[in-house]
């Protein structure tokens, strides 16, 4: 997995496409998430307090306001995935613009050149298709067909559903409907690994939890994290009122 934190200011031109979901989560201020939904530009508004989870393939371009933070955690790509990074000629993404394809190890040294390679472009000077706009075949379909839930506070959800996860080691989905994500809150009590062999990602968001990874032991308090590594054995156990958020996303 890769687990980090964005600050802003960051607003930026390009979309970005890849083949696993990508989960939010705004610590601080707003973003607006600009995407491609069933091929029309659309703005996905992501509040303070909210989660909202991306699905695979679809162009996405994260715009933050300055003082701003946000969670991301996406997956570590297969050695035969690729990545797109794009440009339209406007706000309708109706043109492409420029579009490279490459295989992302690191976000910053994989995609980074790719952009300057843009802006040095004669496509960027003009904001017209043309012969360099294009070097090769896409590496599959865009999504076009998913209706994108809402992003939604977590707070308020798990206090909607605060009976359910006090019962004895109650677990519930995250996320509605079909996803690569396999995204859990864990209540009250035991709860074993969630998907061998990948890891699993645990944010502790209310209570305290004990975990033992392997033989090693961890105590988790409000707000702090635990990357359980490869082969993804846990167990962990929450007290009455401890509620764990636990992403995993096993390749495709």
């Amino acid at each position: 997995l890769k687990v980090f934190y964005v600050g802003g200011p960051n607003v930026r031109r390009d979309y970005h496409i890849e083949e696993g979901e990508e989960f939010f989560y705004m610590l601080r201020g707003d973003m607006v998430l600009k995407v491609l939904e069933r091929g029309r530009a659309k703005d996905v508004v992501i509040r303070e307090g909210q989660v909202f989870l991306l699905p695979a393939r679809i162009a996405h371009s994260p715009q933050r306001l300055a003082d701003t933070v946000g969670l991301v955690v996406e997956r570590e790509r297969a050695s035969h995935e690729q990545d797109c990074l794009r440009f339209y000629t406007d706000d309708t993404c109706s043109q492409v613009l420029h579009e490279r394809w490459v295989y992302c190890k690191d976000l910053y040294h994989d995609l980074v050149p790719l952009i300057n390679e843009f802006l040095g472009s004669e496509q960027c000077r003009t904001n017209r298709p043309g012969p360099g706009s294009f070097l090769g075949k896409p590496a599959y379909a865009e999504n076009t067909e998913t209706t994108l839930s809402p992003p939604f506070d977590l707070a308020q959800w798990l206090q909607r559903h605060d009976n359910l996860l006090s019962q004895p080691n109650a677990k519930r989905g995250l996320f509605e409907g079909k996803h690569q994500t396999k995204a859990l809150v864990l209540g009250n009590g035991s709860h074993g690994s969630q998907c061998e062999n990948t890891e699993t990602f645990l944010w502790q968001r209310v209570g305290s939890a004990k975990v033992d990874v392997q033989g090693t032991k961890y105590v988790l308090a409000p707000n702090e994290t635990l990357l359980v590594r490869e082969p993804g054995l846990f167990t962990l156990i929450n007290d009455v009122q401890g509620r764990t958020v636990a992403l995993s996303m096993p390749p495709k």
